[in-house]
Order: structure tokens, then C-alpha cells, then sequence
């Protein structure tokens, strides 16, 4: 039996705490609720879980300082922000502090259990290991042999910089999936850390100024919005 996702909701208002902790484990969750940033940081230190609702609005540390807050400190599960305010500007502000979705009340509860399992979905993509190790994919003019991690046009090698082959190779171990940047960072760090001394973005835009015909709309290495990169390709055994 597949092991329930484990849910914190944090919110200073007990009545809405409490109906959220009942209505999310009806829907098969496993839900700890918490009033405050301090009972939240205690429970994510005793042990992991895959994602936390968070209000905005509360005192005295309020849902911006408590997801700026984990973010600086490194934590990466998912934030699904729940807030009186609709506003577009506030959602923005949101979004940027780190969060990774906002529902404005009030709200159906189907519409909150789809915005969660949408998130859990996208974070199970990011994270997901790799899949191809030893084939060869085509893509456009190009094939990358994964397993030799040689880049062929027209079935001529090409020279790419150690840089871009790290993640052209940590893209191509997973194709036509999202991988989340941190997910190429490590696979990447693994194998040369040295070798991506600036962003991943960067180095993202690099290889594709290599391998697509207009890098302002790539073909094949697609931005997944708020995940990461996904190289479409086709693979051969």
C-alpha cells in the first residue's frame, strides 16, 4: 500500500486549522496542523514531509516571513499559500518569497486537494531519477548518445563544453521529463562541480544556442514553469 503524503498546516485561527487537518485527512492525507512558525520548525526538524499549507495572514511572524524564512534556510518542500487577499500584486509577492502556489479565500475545498496533489505531482517530477543511461536520443540535426555522452550532428561529433555536456547528459538521462534545477545541480556537482561555475540557466541558454535553431523558442530544451528544463527527444535502443 503507497505510503499517505505527509501535509503541516499552519494557521493561527484554530477553527480553520482544525476543519483543514479533518477535511485533508478525509481525503487521504496524513495532516499535523501548527499555530505558529516555532511549532512548524519543530516538527520539520523531527522528520520530513512533502508539503505545507501556509496562511498569510498572521501574527506575529506572518506567511511571507515564515516561507522567506525556509527558503533561506534551505528548505524545499513544497508551499501552497492560502490568504484572504486576491489581489494579483499580493499573489506576485507571494510567489516570490517562495512559495509555489496561492489560493485566495474563500476557496472550494476540491479546488485546495487539486492544487495539492498538482503540487505533490510536480515535485515527484522534479525529483525523479534518472531513466535512460545508455541510449541513443535524436532530437532535431542531433543525436546524443547518453551512455559515451557524445553529442552527434548529422552523425559528426561535436565539441560542447564540459559545462553544457553535464547537463545535456543529466537532461538526456530523463527525456521528455521535467527536472527541477536543483535535480540537475546535484547530478551534475556529482560527476564536476567545478565545471558549472555559473547558473544553471546560463548554461541552459549556452546549449541551446548549440543545438536549436532559435534559442528564444527552443524546440528541445523546454522551460517547464515551475519546475525546471526538459530535453524532448526521441530515444533509440
Amino acid at each position: 500500500m503507497e505510503q499517505a503524503n505527509r501535509i503541516i498546516v499552519l494557521d493561527d485561527e484554530a477553527e480553520l486549522r482544525n476543519m483543514l487537518q479533518r477535511f485533508l485527512t478525509s481525503q487521504g492525507f496524513e495532516v499535523r496542523a501548527v499555530a505558529d512558525g516555532k511549532r512548524l520548525d519543530r516538527l520539520l526538524q523531527r522528520e520530513p514531509y512533502d508539503l505545507l499549507v501556509l496562511d498569510l495572514m498572521m501574527e506575529p511572524e506572518d506567511g511571507l516571513t515564515v516561507c522567506r524564512r525556509l527558503r533561506a534556510e534551505g528548505q524545499t518542500l513544497p508551499i501552497l499559500m492560502l490568504t484572504a487577499k486576491g489581489d494579483a500584486a499580493d499573489k506576485v509577492i507571494g510567489l516570490e518569497t517562495g512559495a509555489d502556489d496561492y489560493l485566495a479565500k474563500p476557496f472550494l475545498p476540491d479546488e485546495l486537494v487539486a492544487r495539492i496533489r498538482a503540487l505533490l505531482r510536480r515535485q515527484k517530477m522534479a525529483s525523479g531519477e534518472p531513466t535512460v543511461t545508455s541510449q541513443m536520443l535524436r532530437f532535431g540535426d542531433f543525436q546524443f548518445d547518453v551512455g559515451k555522452q557524445t553529442l552527434y550532428r548529422d552523425g559528426t561529433p561535436i565539441e560542447v563544453h564540459s559545462a553544457q555536456m553535464l547537463l545535456l547528459h543529466a537532461l538526456g538521462s530523463s527525456p521528455n521529463r521535467a527536472v527541477s534545477r536543483d535535480n540537475l545541480l546535484a547530478r551534475a556537482r556529482g560527476r564536476d562541480h567545478s565545471a558549472l561555475d555559473r547558473s544553471v540557466d546560463v548554461q541552459i541558454l549556452r546549449l541551446r544556442q548549440i543545438v536549436e535553431d532559435d534559442p528564444a523558442k527552443p524546440r528541445f530544451i523546454k522551460t517547464v514553469w515551475g519546475i525546471g528544463y526538459m530535453l524532448v527527444a526521441g530515444v533509440e535502443s
